[in-house]
């Protein structure tokens, strides 16, 4: 039989132990709660919970098979005329260069790889569409110089702000096994946050009547 003193280095053996494991249990409790909170945050909606480096215009950002060279942003007011409410969009001008290393094709930019990130809890934004050489599906060929492009987002007529910021996405170029183990295939796909660029917009009037 156990002696006495047996018995309570058990009990005491025991209590740390337990207490011991209500420490790790509540430390992986918060671990996760910090990972739904940074993944809540749409990844760059919040400052404090951005994952994703923060840079500001002029500057150059690769994702995925696209290279970005941001130079300025401009919001465009449309006045109020006759026949049309007034209108403001955003419009954000860049170079853009292929740099498909994996496959070289010739693509043009999707539009759901740049978002206007307005802040204050509220939705990004999509873009309107990428135009490259004057037109909005001009196929970028890897291996020739960057070209001049633009895209815009639609906002309200009364939009103002000092900076904006534009969320950027990338592709990476992976197989589907790595996701769902369908096959090793490997191609251009799940785009990601990969940066946030600020820009400090000028105001601009459109009285042509383009929009």
């Amino acid at each position: 039989m156990e002696s006495l003193d047996e018995v309570i280095d058990a009990m005491i053996a025991d209590r740390v132990i337990h207490r011991h494991r209500r420490i790790w249990l509540l430390v992986i409790a918060l671990v996760v709660v910090a990972v739904l909170v940074i993944l809540a945050t749409g990844g760059w909606k919040e400052k404090k919970g951005r994952t994703v480096p923060t840079l500001t215009a002029p500057t150059t950002v690769t994702a995925g098979r696209f290279e970005y060279s941001f130079t300025k942003a401009e919001i465009v007011r449309t006045p109020k005329t006759e026949y049309d409410e007034a209108e403001s969009k955003l419009k954000v001008y860049f170079d853009a260069k292929n740099v498909d290393t994996e496959e070289h094709q010739s693509k043009n930019p999707d539009s759901d790889l740049m978002v206007l990130v307005p802040g204050g809890g509220a939705e990004n934004i999509e873009s309107d569409g990428v135009t490259c050489h004057g037109e909005i599906n001009w196929q970028l060929v890897y291996g020739l110089p960057p070209e001049s492009c633009f895209t815009t987002f639609k906002v309200d007529p009364d939009f103002a702000a000092k900076t904006v910021e534009i969320g950027v996405l990338g592709e990476s170029y992976e197989a589907v096994s790595g996701v769902f183990g369908a096959n090793d295939n490997e191609f251009w796909q799940a785009e990601a946050p990969v940066a946030v660029v600020r820009l400090d917009p000028t105001v601009v009037t459109d009285n042509g009547g383009s929009k």
